[in-house]
C-alpha cells in the first residue's frame, strides 16, 4: 500500500516546491513580486531547518499578497501538519484544492491530514478524488477499506485492481484475509469462474478456485475445475488431478501412478485433494494387489504430514476389509514412522496380530506395552492370550491376574479376562479353576445381555 511511505513521498514530491509551482502556469509566476518571492523562499528555508512557527508566518505573508495562491496554502497546509496542528492543516489543504481543484498534491495533503487523525471516512472521501487523477491510488483505498472492515468493498477493489494491473503481495494478503471468512468465498468463487472464462490460460484463478472448492469440502467441484485446468494447460500439476482420475477409471495404472506421483510431489497441490488421490489408488490396489509397490511409494510423500496418519488409516482401511496381514504392515509401518508408543494404533496391531495368529509377535507388543502404560488392561490381556497359544501358560495367568485388577466397568473385557484365566489354569491342570473362571465369563456375558 502506498500510504505506509506517503510521508516519504510528500518529503519527496513537496520538498521542492518548484516543482509544484511549475504546475501553474508561467505567466501567474512571473507575476509574482519580489516581496512574496522573499517571503516564499524565506518560509522553505525555514520549514528546512524545522521553524515551521516561522515559516507559517512567511506564508501567510504571501497569502496577505496573493490571497488565490495554492501553493502558499498547500505549504502552509504542511508546516501546520509538520506541527500537528490538524485542523489549520486541513482547511489550509481544503483552500489548495478550491483554489486548483486539479492538483492531485494538494488532495494528497488532505488524505495525509485525514489519515493522521484516522479520519478515515474522510480518507475515503479523497482518495475517491485522488483516483481520478490516478487510479494506481485505489491501493490505499482498499487498505482503508480493510482497516474500517469493509471487506465486501475491499474484495470488490482488489478484483478491478487485479484485473487491471496485475496482482500484488499486499493485495494478495489482504485477499487470504477476507478469504478467510466464509461469506466471502461464494462472491470469490464467481470472481475466479469469470476471470477463468475471460483469461482461460492462466493457472493461478484455477488453484484459487480449486483451493475454495476443496476447503468448502467440494470435492467434487475441485475435480471438475481441475478436469478443465487440464484441457486448457496440461503441462500444469493440477492438470495431473484430473489425468489421474481418468486413467484409473480407463485402468491405465502406469500413467495413473506416474500423475498421482506428480500430484503428491507437488507443493502446489492442496493436502486434501492429496489424500483423496491416494485414497483412490488405495481402493484400486485393493483390488489390483500387484501394485502395491507403488502404494508404499506413495505413502511415503505423506511421511511429514501432520494432519492425517497415513500409513495407520492405510492399515484401518485393510483392517476393515479383514485382510489382516496388510493391516499389520501398516500399523507396525506408522509405529515406525511416527510414536512406537501410541496407544491407538498399538491396541488396532494387537487386534490385527490375534486375527492373523501372530501370537508370538502380539505377546512381545503386549508386555512392552506394558511397561509404558502399566495401569491399561487391554494390554494385559493381549499379553495373556498370547502367552496361552504359546502355551506359556504359568506367564498367562501371571499377567492376566495383574491385569484384572485395572479393568473397571468393562463386562466384556472382564469376561474375557475370565475366560483366558480359565485357559491359563486348564493349561495348568487346575480343571477347578478352570471351571470357576469359565462360569464367572458366562455370569457376566448373561449380565451385558
Amino acid at each position: 500500500m502506498k500510504k505506509g511511505v506517503l510521508v516519504i513521498l510528500f518529503s519527496v514530491f513537496f520538498g521542492n516546491t518548484m516543482s509544484v509551482m511549475a504546475q501553474t502556469e508561467p505567466e501567474d509566476i512571473a507575476m509574482v513580486t519580489d516581496e512574496y518571492k522573499d517571503s516564499f523562499f524565506e518560509s522553505l528555508k525555514q520549514k528546512g531547518i524545522e521553524n515551521y512557527d516561522k515559516a507559517i508566518v512567511s506564508l501567510q505573508k504571501c497569502i496577505k499578497l496573493k490571497p488565490n495562491d495554492a501553493v502558499a496554502y498547500f505549504e502552509l497546509g504542511k508546516n501546520y501538519l509538520a506541527l500537528k496542528d490538524y485542523k489549520n492543516a486541513q482547511d489550509s489543504f481544503e483552500k489548495a484544492t478550491q483554489l486548483d481543484p486539479k492538483n492531485k498534491w494538494f488532495w494528497l495533503g488532505i488524505y495525509d491530514v485525514s489519515f493522521e487523525t484516522k479520519n478515515y471516512n474522510l480518507a475515503i472521501e479523497t482518495i475517491q478524488r485522488i483516483i481520478l487523477f490516478d487510479e494506481e491510488y485505489k491501493d490505499d483505498l482498499i487498505s482503508i477499506y480493510m482497516i474500517t472492515n469493509q471487506y465486501d468493498k475491499a474484495l470488490v477493489a482488489i478484483n478491478e485492481m487485479n484485473d487491471k494491473f496485475g496482482k500484488s503481495s499486499d493485495r494478495e494478503i489482504y485477499k487470504n484475509q477476507i478469504m478467510s471468512q466464509g461469506k466471502y468465498q461464494n462472491a470469490e468463487i464467481g470472481n475466479l469462474i469469470d476471470q477463468i472464462k475471460k483469461n482461460p490460460k492462466e493457472e493461478s484463478n484455477y488453484v484459487n478456485l480449486i483451493f475454495l472448492y476443496s476447503k468448502g469440502e467440494e470435492t467434487d467441484k475441485a475435480i471438475d475445475v481441475a478436469k478443465q485446468l487440464a484441457k486448457e494447460i496440461p503441462t500444469s500439476d493440477w492438470a495431473q488431478v484430473s489425468l489421474f482420475k481418468g486413467y484409473l477409471d480407463a485402468n491405465q495404472a502406469d500413467k495413473a501412478i506416474k500423475a498421482m506421483n506428480v500430484i503428491l510431489s507437488s507443493a502446489k497441490i492442496d493436502s486434501k485433494i492429496k489424500h483423496r488421490t491416494l485414497n483412490e489408488f488405495l481402493i484400486y490396489v485393493n483390488k489390483n494387489p500387484q501394485y502395491a509397490p507403488d502404494l508404499e511409494k506413495a505413502i511415503s510423500y505423506f511421511d511429514n504430514d501432520k494432519e492425517i496418519d497415513v500409513a495407520k488409516e492405510i492399515g484401518k482401511f485393510y483392517h476393515s476389509k479383514n485382510q489382516f496381514e496388510n493391516a499389520i504392515k501398516y500399523y507396525e509401518k506408522d509405529l515406525k514412522s511416527n510414536s512406537d508408543t501410541d496407544r491407538e494404533t498399538n491396541l488396532l496391531l494387537l487386534e490385527a496380530y490375534t486375527q492373523a495368529k501372530q501370537f508370538e509377535p502380539m505377546t512381545k507388543r503386549a508386555m512392552y506395552m506394558i511397561e509404558v502404560y502399566p495401569s491399561q488392561p487391554q494390554f494385559y490381556y493381549y499379553a495373556g492370550l498370547g502367552n496361552n497359544q504359546l502355551k506359556q501358560f504359568k506367564n498367562a495367568k501371571t499377567v492376566l491376574e495383574m491385569g484384572l485388577d485395572y479393568v473397571v466397568d468393562d463386562i466384556k473385557l472382564e469376561s474375557n479376562f475370565n475366560i483366558q484365566l480359565g485357559e491359563a489354569y486348564n493349561g495348568l491342570g487346575d480343571a477347578k479353576k478352570k471351571e470357576e473362571y469359565f462360569l464367572k465369563a458366562n455370569e457376566l456375558l448373561k449380565k451385558k445381555k
